[in-house]
């Protein structure tokens, strides 16, 4: 009898942990927590593969002036949750993450508003709610064998927007040395960005020169760097992000965009958006000029950072039903279906180029990744993302 329980007890505590990660069959499973020595960001971008955004979930913030005072806000009751869906996306399961590793990404980046449930943005203090739902989400992806890309994603805009340039490095500062510390014992498939798009901006109401712009995109940079590495454990070998000048990819290859100096060795990524971004914005995606516009701005980020060694992640790339539902492929276009311009554009930046690829996606009728079907909706781009995580 003795026997009998304890083998039941054994398998009672496999079944628990097949459960912690049952949700995805094929991606290989990993101690979230080793950090592996000698591990390069080179070495990493060979492993991050093709990613998706988990978008407009928790970056999303009260778009009510009444609620925001610039870098602080509480919305309804100060729940996660009411931050979380107050965009429309749904509150994030553990179903949600399994399903976006099954697609066979082998990344997922996260936005996050640190000011949502600030009581005061006086001292910039992030929330402890907030800061254990996002970590819950974060270990869910971990656990499943995903990288995970968490960044500063609209609150870096409220802090260059609202403060002299002198608060708002110090307000940086502040969040990421918080933020760095609570995930400082997760290992080395966690990786910091630094912010979204907005470096490169400048406080409301005032007008600054370009040498301004990029001296102050750069400082923003390296107080991130200094803060993460400054809260030691495995922070101090941490993969980090750097954000590129409004993430674009002609300004954030000007030789006046500098990566930042850092205390580890070869640990730094830079992140720009959206390599075609001209060419959407005029409706030429598909053509010619698309393509050929396309693979010049690669050879931009290949001749400026590959060559030297830092890789490049493309953090926010665009979906077929954006390709459709906007509009933007002419009749006659050499590429003549969605599915087909992002699957030549993710053959040119991930084989051609090795970046890292990331889909930008939110939750609506439209979106990428179904969170309500767990599945990709564009079949065509499915069979690719699923060959090319191979």
């Amino acid at each position: 009898m003795t026997v009998i329980k304890r083998c039941v007890a054994l398998l009672a505590a496999f079944a628990i942990c097949m459960t912690a990660f049952s949700g995805c069959g094929e991606q290989e499973k990993t101690d979230i927590y080793e950090m592996r020595p000698g591990l390069t960001a080179r070495d990493v971008r060979d492993e991050m593969g093709i990613g998706l955004n988990l978008g407009n979930t928790f970056e999303a913030y009260s778009n009510d002036d009444s609620n925001l005072n610039g870098f602080a806000q509480v919305l309804g009751e100060g729940r996660p949750s009411d931050y979380e869906t107050c965009w429309g996306a749904p509150v994030t399961t553990r179903e949600m993450i399994d399903g976006i590793c099954d697609c066979g990404f082998k990344t997922v980046r996260i936005p996050v508003f640190w000011g949502n449930g600030m009581a005061d943005g006086s001292d910039f203090t992030v929330n402890e709610d907030v800061m254990a739902r996002v970590e819950e989400v974060v270990k869910w992806a971990l656990e499943d064998g995903l990288y995970v890309v968490m960044n500063m994603h609209h609150y870096d805009e409220r802090l260059i927007m609202f403060l002299e340039k002198e608060e708002a490095l110090h307000a940086t500062e502040r969040v990421w040395t918080q933020v760095a510390e609570h995930f400082k014992d997760y290992g080395d498939h966690l990786v910091f960005e630094g912010f979204n798009e907005y470096l490169g901006g400048v406080m409301t109401g005032t007008e600054h020169s370009d040498e301004y712009k990029f001296d102050y995109c750069n400082e923003m940079n390296q107080t991130f760097v200094d803060a993460v590495r400054a809260t030691g454990g495995n922070n101090s070998e941490r993969i980090l992000i750097a954000s590129g000048f409004n993430t674009n990819i002609d300004r954030t290859t000007s030789w006046r965009f500098r990566m930042p100096e850092d205390t580890a060795q070869n640990k730094l990524m830079v992140s720009v958006h959206y390599i075609d971004n001209n060419m959407y914005w005029s409706n030429q995606i598909g053509t010619e000029n698309w393509y050929n516009y396309s693979k010049s701005q690669c050879q931009l980020l290949y001749e400026r950072f590959s060559l030297s060694g830092i890789p490049v992640f493309v953090g926010e790339c665009t979906t077929p039903s954006s390709y459709a539902a906007e509009g933007r492929m002419p009749s006659d276009a050499k590429y003549g279906s969605p599915a087909e311009c992002v699957n030549t554009l993710m053959d040119m930046a991930v084989k051609d180029y090795g970046f890292i690829y990331v889909f930008w996606d939110t939750h609506s009728d439209q979106s990428f990744y179904s969170r309500t079907d767990l599945r990709l909706t564009d079949s065509k781009v499915a069979k690719e993302i699923k060959k090319l995580s191979k």
